[in-house]
């Protein structure tokens, strides 16, 4: 099990090899994040087509589902393509995945809808979401692997970073396409059509991937194994049995995975989600909010991993996470502020409240009573409400009340008391939003910019690819897959548009603890070994 490989295993400096090694791993891991991204962007959109029940806020959350499903089976494809990988080898390995990745987020873009097809729309769009989701379970460690085991010594932290920084621009790339296929066309025309060519463009993203993968060759440490006749028989068996390795996957599992992945999706997705909803922003004004602040963040991934060489990836990890933590709530207060003055301040000096009688409602289904649409109505309009018991449903808005629910005297009754409609273009404090969204990705670069070096360091390499793989894709694929739908249905359920970033601060703290007691530093280990 244990031992050294021979001295090829370690890898010289090849400046040259090293930059296409970087490039080839990083600019496929940019495509495979992209295919994965746009069904998120697009998850309201693609509620109304693929989910159409007549209920906005349950369509949206069974698109998120749908969206939650793909991390469901990334552990499943960790398990997968972790054999392979520790079997057959790094290099091939995610020329499949990426391969899988591409041809699903291609059918998406050719998918009949629920109105051309009915209930096979759905059930199509969630098995395309599963072949989505085990792809992508393969594809970061092999990533990860094959770069950090052409690392020079010294410099994985630095090198790595680069595929943590591919997930961000990943995004970013989504958002460009999206905006321009918006841009190009009416809106009727995109929600009709339009939709449709962000997910045919994976086709050509795959080939451009594809040409330059396999100019790549396997990596070093991998040959050594191969030709010593020391890769593992079973690497999903041996990474149960070798010794103390159970424990090193569930630090990377509760401590390492969880805590970086729920302030990643809330830097990305949550802050995507409140902007539109809650802020009441437009969504292409949105996506431009995320994608310029994403892209002047994006460099403190590459300076997270530069910094994790230096003063060790476990301090920068915990400083990532107490950091988060003391200022998520701040951010998204100063977001609100600058989107949307007139509803934050409306908020703060005229706050409503909702007394409620006896009432089912279920966010999954289109409300029957008074009530039920009553609280559709207020979540539809993204305004935060306290709830209070009451013998009879009323609206209490500033020094107004109203008995009964009538939508339209609730809707002048909020519009009386500041609480707008739509954000106005002319109030918003555009460097507010932006400098919330940047400082929500520098959360997210300090807690992941080091993680890949952090995880191909915690494991032997001859077991390195599945057991990296599933507590990485685990902990991403719960804890961060489902935050988007969690998060949401917090906020609904509470009727505190901030609420749902409970959900994050929770994790992130179990997430410290468990890295402070089990995480140790290994920035200076041998992983050939």
């Amino acid at each position: 099990m244990g031992g050294s490989y021979p001295p090829a295993a370690a890898p010289g400096i090849d400046p040259k090899r090293d930059r296409l090694v970087i490039v080839a791993s990083s600019l496929g891991t940019v495509f495979e994040w992209y295919d994965f991204f746009l069904y998120g962007i697009l998850a309201s959109l693609l509620g109304k087509l693929f989910f159409t029940t007549g209920n906005p806020t349950s369509e949206l959350l069974f698109s998120l589902f749908a969206f939650a499903i793909g991390f469901v089976f990334r552990p499943l494809g960790a398990v997968l393509f972790g054999y392979f990988g520790d079997r057959i080898g790094r290099k091939y390995t995610f020329l499949v995945t990426i391969s899988l990745m591409g041809g699903a987020t291609a059918a998406i873009g050719m998918l009949p809808t629920a109105a051309d097809i009915g209930i096979a729309a759905p059930i199509l769009m969630l098995l395309l979401r599963t072949i989505q989701g085990l792809a992508l379970g393969g594809e970061y460690g092999g990533a990860a692997i094959y770069v950090a085991e052409h690392a020079p010594p010294g410099k994985r932290g630095l090198h790595t970073s680069w595929i943590q920084v591919s997930v961000p621009a990943g995004f970013l790339l989504c958002l460009a396409v999206v905006l321009a296929a918006r841009g190009a066309m009416s809106e009727a025309d995109f929600n009709a059509w339009g939709w449709r060519l962000p997910f045919l463009a994976s086709l050509v993203m795959l080939s451009i991937s594809l040409y330059i993968r396999l100019k790549l060759a396997e990596s070093p440490v991998f040959q050594a194994m191969k030709a010593a006749g020391m890769t593992a028989s079973n690497p999903l068996l041996e990474s149960l049995r070798h010794k103390g390795n159970i424990g090193r996957v569930l630090t990377a599992l509760f401590g390492v995975s969880a805590g970086l992945t729920v302030v990643y999706y809330t830097s990305q997705f949550g802050t995507l989600y409140f902007l539109q909803g809650t802020a009441r922003i437009p969504e292409t004004q949105a996506l431009i909010y995320l994608a310029v602040g994403a892209g002047i963040a994006a460099p403190a991934y590459v300076l997270s991993g530069w910094l994790s060489d230096k003063i060790g990836r476990k301090r920068l990890l915990l400083i990532g996470y107490a950091v988060s933590m003391v200022t998520l709530f701040p951010i998204f207060h100063l977001m609100a502020d600058g989107a949307n003055p007139q509803l934050a301040e409306a908020i703060r000096a005229r706050p409503v409240t909702v007394s409620l009688p006896p009432c089912e409602y279920s966010v999954f289904a289109k409300p029957t009573t008074e009530c039920g649409k009553a609280q559709a109505w207020l979540v539809k309009r993204g305004i935060s409400y306290r709830k209070v018991d009451g013998a009879a449903l009323g609206l209490t808005v500033g020094a107004e009340r109203l008995e009964g629910f009538d939508s339209d005297a609730w809707g002048a009754a909020v519009l009386a008391a500041g609480y707008p409609d739509k954000a106005d273009p002319a109030s918003v404090t555009h460097w507010k939003v932006v400098l919330g969204v940047a400082l929500m990705v520098f959360l997210s670069a300090i807690t992941y910019g080091q993680v890949a070096a952090i995880l191909v360091e915690m494991f032997p390499a001859r077991i390195r690819y599945t057991s990296l793989s599933i507590p990485y894709h685990i902990g991403t694929g719960y804890f961060g897959g489902f935050l988007p739908l969690i998060s949401q249905y917090i906020v609904v359920s509470t009727g505190d548009a901030f609420s749902g970033l409970w959900y994050t601060i929770v994790v992130t703290a179990m997430a410290f603890v468990v890295s402070a007691i089990g995480l140790r530093d290994t920035r200076g280990i041998d992983i050939a070994d």
